[in-house]
């Protein structure tokens, strides 16, 4: 097993350098002058040059690029002042010449807009996608396998066919088109029935009460977001178990005087969450990174809503850790579900 973690985690690396690279070099090709952004459109230019300065655009492309690795890699270089210490919040750990090899946290910039470190704007708003991602697909799981159970069991029947075209109306709906017709029935149409509001975040503030958690504010969004994963996992779940239930094994059984719930539960059901599991990562992964139209909608605080405010205002150093943050999270996400294989299905050997 440690072998094949250290097979996946050096494929991971790569992949994340690639992303990296991506990243850096599509957006330092688009029209725009960070100094003037960052600055203001009326500064002076020795303010646009010193601006510029600090951010290194007065140094070639290539120079910039491993820069910007040196930034964003756990372990870099930097120079031996308080400057750089407080910038990057470093631990040193051997001098070189006028520098140090240091241990850090990956410093993505400042936002051009609030003039506050990536990071920090990012790990504010990452808690609220992250329980978002997660209630999300807790629906879509929960729901995606017992209707898939229900079908493969009643196959043929009005329960089967009607698990099957509400499936497929679930994964033709697009998530931003379900969040809109959800927001408007309700919490718009029915707001005095639900008690649901169209619009808020995970965190609201009060005046007088001051921060407090609105747990009603989370409901829409995760049941929106929620609806095409279901549908899928509706899907992969009838066709999985349907498969498993014409195994000799499963006929052995019921031959031996099992009851159907222990048949399906105990013996088929594990061996046929393999492809399930493959679409609750893939799907969870996308959730965690790509709630951007449905936090948008929602006004629901998260990595997506911070996302599509920074690009109207062309905020490209928040743009850029939103990607690489997403690109992290589908690589720790599916490297975690490669070792659960193993565990879920004993056939599947780790060689």
């Amino acid at each position: 097993m440690l072998r094949l973690l250290a097979r996946r985690l050096r494929y991971s690396l790569l992949v994340l350098v690639g992303v990296v690279t991506v990243v850096f070099f599509l957006f330092n090709v688009l029209p725009g002058d960070p100094a003037r952004l960052t600055m203001g459109q009326r500064s002076d230019k020795s303010t646009i040059e010193n601006a510029r300065k600090e951010m290194n655009l007065d140094k070639p492309l290539l120079t910039r690029y491993f820069l910007f690795i040196n930034d964003l890699s756990p372990i870099g270089f930097h120079e031996r002042d308080s400057a750089a210490k407080a910038k990057y919040g470093y631990v040193s750990l051997i001098p070189v010449g006028d520098k140090t090899a240091a241990l850090k946290l990956p410093y993505m910039g400042r936002s051009y807009y609030t003039k506050r470190d990536v990071s920090d704007v990012l790990g504010e708003a990452l808690p609220g996608t992250i329980i978002l991602a997660l209630s999300a697909m807790a629906i879509a799981t929960f729901f995606g396998i017992l209707l898939g159970i229900l079908a493969a069991l009643k196959k043929d029947t009005w329960m089967d066919t009607s698990a099957i075209a509400a499936s497929v109306a679930g994964i033709s709906m697009p998530s931003f088109f379900a969040g809109l017709v959800i927001a408007y029935i309700f919490g718009y149409l029915l707001h005095s029935v639900t008690g649901l509001n169209m619009t808020g975040s995970l965190w609201e503030y009060d005046p007088f009460t001051g921060r407090h958690l609105a747990i009603r504010n989370l409901i829409l969004p995760a049941v929106a977001l929620g609806i095409r994963p279901l549908a899928i996992i509706t899907q992969l779940t009838r066709s999985s178990v349907l498969d498993v239930l014409s195994q000799d094994y499963i006929r052995t059984a019921y031959a031996k005087g099992l009851s159907t719930r222990k048949v399906v539960f105990r013996h088929a059901l594990p061996n046929a969450l393999n492809p399930v599991v493959t679409a609750i990562s893939g799907w969870l992964a996308e959730l965690l990174a790509g709630s951007f139209f449905v936090e948008y909608i929602f006004g629901y605080k998260g990595v997506g809503k911070i996302t599509v405010d920074a690009l109207d205002k062309f905020d490209f150093p928040l743009v850029m850790g939103s990607v690489l943050l997403t690109a992290f999270i589908f690589i720790i996400v599916n490297l975690v579900t490669d070792m659960l294989y193993g565990f879920l299905d004993p056939r599947v050997k780790f060689n």
